[in-house]
């Protein structure tokens, strides 16, 4: 069986922690509030289908930008450093005991060697296959370890016979890493 090293709400806490490190407040709380924006523009746009979405990563990096806003505030830090945060120590130790028990129950389950997995999150756009401005598309975000991969899944889930992308004839028109960041490392 199969273990994420990284779920999708710790690589975008994981973003953001990295970004902010040595920013000062106000530059802190500019990211902040980019962050609401994207967050209400996210929730504006159209539902997607999954339970992994846009409004989701959104969220979960504005909170985490107001959230070491509040640090820094509150422990009157001049520049935001990680190491001084508590709670990235503590998120982090939270993570090794998550997949510490992901690990032993794969390999209970499956009584083979657990494989870890380090998988990035796309996002994956299809239109309808009809030409024409204005055509509808159906975003959707996945875990996988890469593009070819993350439009396969996509596929692979809503292409098949009778499938949402077959429905309404959608074909993949992009597909783009979101978390973390292309070229950044976790």
């Amino acid at each position: 069986m199969s273990v994420y090293e990284y779920l999708p709400d710790e690589i975008a806490r994981l973003g953001v922690t990295r970004k902010a490190a040595g920013l000062v407040l106000g530059q802190v709380q500019t990211h902040a509030r980019l962050s609401r924006e994207r967050e209400e523009r996210a929730r504006a746009g159209p539902a997607e289908i999954l339970n992994l979405s846009e409004l989701l990563i959104a969220m979960w990096e504005c909170a985490e930008w107001e959230r070491i806003a509040h640090v820094m505030t509150e422990q009157q830090m001049p520049v935001y450093a990680p190491g001084q945060d508590p709670r990235v120590g503590r998120r982090e130790e939270q993570r090794m005991q998550r997949v510490a028990l992901d690990v032993a129950a794969a390999e209970q389950h499956g009584g083979a060697p657990a494989k870890m997995l380090r998988h990035r999150v796309y996002r994956i756009v299809a239109r309808a296959g009809s030409p024409g401005g204005g055509e509808p598309r159906l975003t959707v975000h996945m875990m996988a370890s890469s593009l070819s991969e993350a439009a396969h899944r996509a596929w692979t889930v809503y292409g098949r016979s009778g499938g949402l992308y077959q429905q309404g004839a959608y074909r993949i028109a992009s597909v783009e890493q979101v978390l973390p960041e292309p070229g950044e490392l976790l």
